[in-house]
C-alpha cells in the first residue's frame, strides 16, 4: 500500500463525513499522520490512513483502498452468457472495466491489448478450448498473475479438475449461481472484506 497514491485531506473528509478543517484538526493533534507538499498542501499516505480507521474504530471500506478499477475479460462463445455475466457484476461492482471475447484466440489478442486483472474463461470453446488458454496465459511470465475463474458446464467429466490442473485460479459450474459468481469475482480481485460477502 505504501507505494499508492497519498490521500488529500478532502479525500478523507468525504470518506469520514467531516469538515475539511476536522482533518486539519486531527493531523495538528497528531492523531492522524500526514506529511506536508512543497506547496503547503496536506497528503496521508493510504497506510497511515488505514491504521487511523482502525485505531478509532471506524469502518474500513477496502474497496476506497483498492485499485480504482478492476479489469475483467469474459470469454464466451454464447453472447447471451457474457452478457448476463457482465450485467451481473456491473450491478455489483461500478468499478468493474469489461471486455469479451468469443473464442480461445481473440482471448489472446485480449489479454495482450486489455491487460485484465481476471479472466472469467468458458472452458468449451471454438478454435482453442479454455485449457490451452488457460496454459498459454499462466505459462507466460508477463501474464501469469492474471486471476483466471473457470466455467463449465461439464462436470461430470472431470473438467473442473482439469481447468484447475491447467493453472485456473478457481472453476464454477453452469448454469452459474449469480451470487456466487460475484463472490468468486471479488475473492480473485482481493476484494471480500466481510463475512456477509460469502453467499449461503
Amino acid at each position: 500500500m505504501a507505494d499508492k497514491k497519498p490521500l488529500t485531506t478532502g479525500e478523507i473528509a468525504r470518506y469520514c463525513h467531516v469538515t475539511h478543517a476536522g482533518v486539519i484538526k486531527w493531523i495538528k493533534d497528531g492523531k492522524l499522520n500526514a506529511y506536508a507538499t512543497p506547496g503547503g498542501h496536506n497528503r496521508i499516505p493510504q497506510k497511515e490512513f488505514k491504521n487511523f480507521l482502525r485505531r478509532y474504530n471506524m469502518p474500513i471500506d477496502e474497496l476506497f483502498f483498492s485499485d480504482p478499477q478492476k479489469k475483467i475479460l469474459v470469454v464466451d462463445d454464447e453472447p447471451e452468457i457474457v452478457d448476463i455475466i457482465t450485467k451481473t457484476l456491473k450491478e455489483d461492482n461500478k468499478n468493474y472495466d469489461f471486455a469479451s471475447a468469443g473464442d480461445g484466440y481473440e482471448a489472446g489478442r485480449q489479454v495482450a491489448m486489455f491487460k485484465p486483472d481476471l479472466i472469467i474463461l468458458d472452458i468449451k470453446m471454438p478454435k482453442m478450448n479454455g485449457f490451452e488458454v488457460c496454459r498459454q496465459i499462466k505459462s507466460n511470465p508477463d501474464t501469469a498473475t492474471i486471476k483466471i475463474l473457470g466455467v463449465t458446464g461439464f462436470i461430470e467429466k472431470g473438467y473442473m479438475k482439469k481447468m484447475l490442473d491447467s493453472g485456473a485460479d478457481q472453476c464454477l459450474s453452469k448454469p452459474i449461481r449469480l451470487e456466487e459468481l460475484k463472490f468468486q469475482v471479488k475473492k480473485l480481485l482481493g476484494l471480500t472484506r466481510r463475512k456477509e460477502d460469502v453467499p449461503s
